[in-house]
This record gives structure tokens, C-alpha cells and sequence, in this order.
């Protein structure tokens, strides 16, 4: 494993690791995998999800996103000023700026079919990327949602006018005890530009293969997500339900990449070993 730092959006700095494939294993694929709102690359199950694929022969990056306020302190957000300004846009700024990291090898993975992998918000974050970048993203072969919502904004109409009248809201961390607060900006660039955050339609136009899963107990966000992102694809495709799966898959944080995954995680883990064993060669940067 090695860690890197490459510029991100609005030039900060993107805090990440790589997984290489294990032992012998010749490398067939490259993965970036995307953590979701509050969360960061050594979250719960992220480390568990790398081992995997390291050992299926595809080398796994994950990082921090720019304004996520995480650095490589895991006991805190570093950065809130940061978390505070964050947007989808500057989200998938971050997987592009990975994304070209990897053509030029800076990165592992050049030449490589690549996959994207996001939970939580970071599903939409990948999914948002494959659609709004489906031109230019011809090496992108997979992607895979573990408990993605399926808009980008759930806010009621009063919650958004009180966002954009106050200019902020708060948003406290339960893991950190931090009170955290998202600026009016994250909403205002949706409405500035809603066909860029209508995620049915950049899901429309993803070309590459998708896989969409979720827990069947998710409180968090609604399994009937799934369906929705699902039915939005080009070529609609079944779900994959988790039996019992809450939204972190059931997965502690922290959690030793080396023990046995939760019985919920192990099956999301098989599914997307088997899904990404299909993706074919790419077609060229």
C-alpha cells in the first residue's frame, strides 16, 4: 500500500492510498473508489472493499476528497472550513482529477479498464461522473453504487429556502462531535445548473456497465433508491438487495481490512468481484 497526495479541486490537496494487487498477481484493472458525505477512504468498510480487490488483481485507489475536511487524521475533520464549501461539482472534479492522475502514471492503472465504485453519496459522485464525462471516459468499463441515494438534493422546498436565506445550515458530526455546516453554495450550483444534478439523466447517459447495490434494512436511504437508479440506465438492469443490510453493510468503523467482513458486507464484496472479473479490456485514454 502507498500513499499519495495530486491536486484537486480548486487546487487542494486529494489525501489517498493505493492498494496494489497482491503477491504475483498481475494488475487487469484500476478502481477508484469514492466514500460519501461525512465519510473518508478509511472509513468502516473502504479498507475491506481495497483488500478485495487487491487480491482479484485490480488495483484499488481511494482518497479523501478535497472538501470532505478530512486529511489523514482520521479522529477529526481537519479542514471544516473546507466541508463547508463543498458541491457535487468539486466532487467530481476530485474523481476526474484521480481519473487523469492514472492516464498520465501518476497513478497506477494507465491503459487499464477502470472501474468506479462509490458508496452513500459517493455512488451519486461516480454516477454523476460516468454521465457528465461519458464523452471522454472511454477507458471507464464499471460502475458500482452500495447504497447510493438517487437526487441529489432530498432537502423540502422550506429547508432549501431557509439554506439559501441564512446562507448556511448545520450539520453536526456524530462520530466527531464537531457542528459541521454546509453553505448555501452546495444548493445554489444545483439550481444554477440542473440538468448537471438531475442524476436520472446523467445516469441516462452512462455507457459503461452498471451495478447498482443495497442493503434491504438501509435506514439511511431508502433501498427503493436502487430501484430508481436502476430504472434510470440505459439499459435497465436488476439491483442487487443485500439481505439485512444496513447502510454501512453492517461494517463497525473502524474495521480491520484483514478480518472477515460482516456477513452483509462478504456479499456485496462477492457480487462486485464477480461483476468486475466481466469488464472487459479498455478501448484506449
Amino acid at each position: 500500500m502507498s500513499e499519495w497526495v495530486i491536486d484537486g479541486s480548486e487546487g487542494l490537496d486529494l489525501f489517498g492510498q493505493t492498494d496494489p494487487p497482491s503477491g504475483a498477481v498481475e494488475a487487469r484493472a484500476v478502481a477508484i473508489i469514492v466514500h460519501g458525505f461525512k465519510g473518508y477512504m478509511d472509513y468502516g468498510m473502504f479498507p475491506s472493499i481495497a483488500r478485495r480487490l487487491s487480491n482479484e488483481g485490480v488495483i484499488a485507489h481511494r482518497f479523501n476528497l478535497a472538501h470532505s475536511g478530512m486529511t489523514r487524521n482520521t479522529a477529526t475533520f481537519e479542514r471544516p472550513e473546507l466541508f463547508a464549501l463543498d458541491t457535487w461539482r468539486h466532487q467530481v472534479e476530485d474523481v476526474m482529477s484521480v481519473v487523469r492522475a492514472v492516464r498520465a502514471g501518476t497513478l497506477d492503472g494507465s491503459g487499464l479498464p477502470l472501474a468506479l465504485i462509490g458508496h452513500s453519496r459517493g455512488g451519486v459522485t461516480s454516477l454523476l461522473t460516468a454521465g457528465r464525462y461519458a464523452d471522454e471516459l472511454r477507458e471507464l468499463k464499471a460502475v458500482v453504487t452500495i447504497n447510493a441515494p438517487d437526487n441529489c438534493c432530498s432537502m423540502t422546498e422550506a429547508q432549501k429556502d431557509q439554506l439559501l436565506e441564512e446562507g448556511s445550515i448545520e450539520s453536526p458530526s456524530a462520530r466527531t462531535g464537531q457542528a459541521l455546516t454546509i453553505d448555501k453554495r452546495w444548493l445554489q450550483d444545483q439550481l444554477d445548473h440542473p440538468q448537471e444534478h438531475d442524476l436520472p439523466l446523467q445516469v441516462s447517459r452512462i455507457r459503461s456497465r452498471v451495478m447498482v447495490i443495497h442493503g434491504d434494512s438501509d435506514q439511511t436511504v431508502s433501498p427503493v433508491c436502487a430501484m430508481a437508479i436502476s430504472s434510470a440506465l440505459a439499459r435497465t438492469t436488476e439491483p442487487i438487495l443485500v439481505p439485512g443490510g444496513d447502510h454501512v453493510l453492517n461494517t463497525p468503523n473502524p474495521w480491520p481490512p484483514e478480518g472477515l467482513p460482516p456477513p452483509q458486507l462478504g456479499e456485496a464484496l462477492d457480487w462486485l468481484a464477480s461483476f468486475l472479473r466481466e469488464i472487459g479490456p479498455s478501448e484506449g485514454r
